[in-house]
């Protein structure tokens, strides 16, 4: 199994809902690094996993749509707790969405809010496609 991840920080805020969590029921900002795994059991023709300059694109613009914006705000968040499980999982969602890579068969997105706090979500996809 072959194994390529890729690295992106951004800012964002949020507030969780639906409990008392004291100082994180209340509007503040995160420092995410977001880490994407991608996995697969064959190269392709010149010796890649996958196209890096793509993947980079694609991770790139995912990255901007959530930095610097409330994530409460956001519509996969309506009505939902803004947890970091429930962000890696959206995030990968996402993600999987946009790719296209024939050698692909797993994505995973692990989302870090603090140092020593992270949380991931693995997708299989379908060679081929992100989805």
């Amino acid at each position: 199994m072959y194994k390529v991840a890729i690295k992106r920080d951004f800012m964002a805020q949020h507030f969780l809902i639906g409990g008392d969590w004291g100082a994180e029921n209340e509007w503040h900002s995160h420092h995410y690094q977001a880490e994407v795994q991608l996995e697969g059991d064959s190269l392709d023709q010149h010796g890649y996993l996958v196209d890096i300059v793509d993947i980079e694109a694609n991770l790139d613009a995912l990255v901007a749509y959530f930095r610097d914006t409330t994530l409460n705000e956001k519509p996969e968040f309506e009505g939902l707790n803004p947890s970091i499980e429930r962000f890696a999982h959206i995030f990968c969602r996402a993600l999987a969405e946009r790719l296209q890579a024939p050698t692909l068969t797993a994505i995973t997105v692990i989302l870090w809010e603090h140092e020593n706090a992270w949380a991931s979500y693995r997708q299989e996809v379908a060679c081929g496609s992100g989805s």
